[in-house]
Parts: C-alpha cells; sequence; structure tokens
C-alpha cells in the first residue's frame, strides 16, 4: 500500500503552535502573579565564616533576637513578582538600617554592639576592625540593596513589603519597654494614621495603609489590633527605596505570639510552630491579594 508521503512543513508548523501554546500559557502564568516585591531582611540566623568565634551570642540567642521563621511565614515567592531574603543574622549585619553611622555612634546600627535588651553581640575584644566591617557588609549589605533595585527594574513591581516579625512585648532597650504591642503593625513613615508627618514624605498613600489595615482587621476578626506606625513606623529599606525608584513600601510587622508557643508552655518549638506558621502565610497572603484587588482598579 502507497503511503502519503508526510509534508515537513506541516510538522514544523505544529512544532511552533505547540511552542507558541506554551510560551502562551507560560506568559499567562508569570503576569498573573501580583506584582509585589517581598523583602524579608531579618530571617537569617547564620553567621559569617569572617567573624566565626566572635560571637557571645548562642545560636539560640541569635534566632531570638532576629524575626525566626519570618522566611517560611512570608514565603510568597511561588505567588508575588519577586522575593528576596537572606541566610545572615540581623545581630551580624542588619540590612534595614542605614550604612552610616558605624559603631560605636549607633550599637544598634549596621553592625551591632547589643541586642535589643542591652546583652553585648560580641565577646569582649573580640569585636570586628573596620576592615573586617567592610567586607561583611561588601558581601551581604550593599548586595541585598542593589538586588532590591533590580528585582524592581525587572519585574515591573508596583508595591513592595518589608516582612518581619515582633516580640510580644517591647523590649528594655525600646522605646515602648514594657508594653504590650498590637498583633500587627504597619508602617509607611506617617503618623497613627498613615498620613505623612510634617517635613517628611509617606512611603504609600495614606487610602492604601489603612485598606491594608482593613483587610487585616476583617481577616482576624480583630479592631484595635492592627495598628499603623506603632510601634514601628518603617526601617531604612522601605524608606531608601521608595526614594530611590518612587515603588510605594509598606512595613509589616506580625506579633510572634501569633505562631511561637508561650515560654513554659511545653509545646515543641518545631512542630507547633511550623502549623501555625502555614496557617499564618495563608491568611496573610489573602490580605495581601484582598487589599490589591480592592485598589488595583485605581492603581
Amino acid at each position: 500500500m502507497n503511503r502519503c508521503p508526510r509534508d515537513p512543513g506541516k510538522g514544523r508548523s505544529d512544532l511552533h503552535e505547540k511552542i507558541n501554546l506554551l510560551l502562551i500559557v507560560y506568559s499567562a502564568i508569570v503576569t498573573t502573579r501580583y506584582p509585589f516585591l517581598i523583602s524579608i531582611p531579618h530571617g537569617g540566623t547564620d553567621v559569617p565564616t569572617e567573624l566565626t568565634g566572635r560571637l557571645a551570642l548562642a545560636r539560640e540567642e541569635l534566632r531570638y533576637y532576629c524575626d525566626p521563621m519570618t522566611r517560611e511565614l512570608y514565603d510568597f515567592r511561588s505567588s508575588a513578582r519577586a522575593h528576596i531574603d537572606t541566610p545572615v543574622s540581623r545581630m551580624v549585619v542588619d540590612l534595614n538600617r542605614p550604612p552610616l553611622p558605624l559603631p560605636p555612634r549607633d550599637p544598634d546600627g549596621i553592625i551591632k554592639l547589643q541586642a535589643v535588651d542591652g546583652k553585648p553581640v560580641y565577646r569582649e575584644g573580640m569585636f570586628p576592625d573596620m576592615t573586617l566591617i567592610h567586607r561583611v557588609m561588601m558581601a551581604w549589605y550593599f548586595p541585598y540593596h542593589q538586588r532590591i533595585d533590580e528585582l524592581i527594574d525587572q519585574h515591573d513591581v508596583k508595591i513592595a513589603f518589608d516582612c518581619h516579625s515582633m516580640l510580644p512585648v517591647g523590649s528594655a532597650e525600646q522605646k515602648d519597654a514594657g508594653t504590650e504591642r498590637p498583633l500587627f503593625c504597619l508602617g509607611n513613615n506617617g503618623d497613627r494614621k498613615g498620613r505623612a508627618k510634617k517635613n517628611s514624605i509617606a512611603t504609600c498613600p495614606e487610602s492604601w495603609v489603612n485598606t491594608l489595615a482593613d483587610e487585616f482587621r476583617s481577616e482576624f476578626s480583630l479592631n484595635r489590633e492592627v495598628a499603623i506606625n506603632n510601634p514601628f513606623s518603617g526601617g531604612f529599606i522601605s524608606n531608601a527605596h521608595y526614594w530611590r525608584k518612587g515603588v510605594p513600601w509598606i512595613q509589616i510587622e506580625v506579633n510572634r505570639a501569633l505562631y511561637e508557643p508561650e515560654p513554659g508552655s511545653g509545646a515543641g518549638q518545631s512542630t507547633d510552630c511550623d502549623g501555625a506558621v502555614k496557617i499564618l502565610r495563608e491568611r496573610i497572603w489573602r490580605v495581601l491579594t484582598g487589599f490589591w484587588d480592592s485598589h488595583d482598579a485605581d492603581i
């Protein structure tokens, strides 16, 4: 039986159609990601090798003084257009501080002399010299900030969130020492209603931060437990990169009481915490997407 010769042009055409279809599907997946940048600067606990043996803090203390579990809590990389975090502990290089002044002028600055409760970070006589400080900043600090700018440019980011956790009660060296904190705090460098303060600029419109606060209240059935700019109004990351790029920023602080077992409760840290973080992550994402969907038509 004679067979009709296969048309090679048709085969190529079918292949091109399949490739184009895949590209359309891929494009749809990418473009349906929310136009958010998620920054998580304080979730790491690692100590760079250059500083090994110098710290006075134990491993568990390094975790306690950072934002533990925030790299998991805010892991929206599969749904947001841009994501950045770091494995390095804020106790050795704080990415949410300005590069100047250096210690000893600012003991809670980019390179820390002490923790939030006044405990020394370094062993006596082991504080890094300027050469070592420069190496650490060149390896970890400046690349983080450069990458933020690159992500904003490359992924058409419309809003950025700098994501943190906070202790349930203000620590000894902080301005709200001994005061119970809200469950959520949103910062835009403004006042407690989200308005720009005198001689200053808010990092997002007043209406945006208030709408986000309302979304948190709705999702978690809260009222006054969602605060704006109190006790935290936003750090160096949100302020500096808003000035640099003009993309709105909101700093998010989540109370660690929402996912960490109470001290002395006997609850297992890993099992209990992981389950609570997963549920909380899903709810926070609903808040962020609900906020954006309600504003998208006006942006």
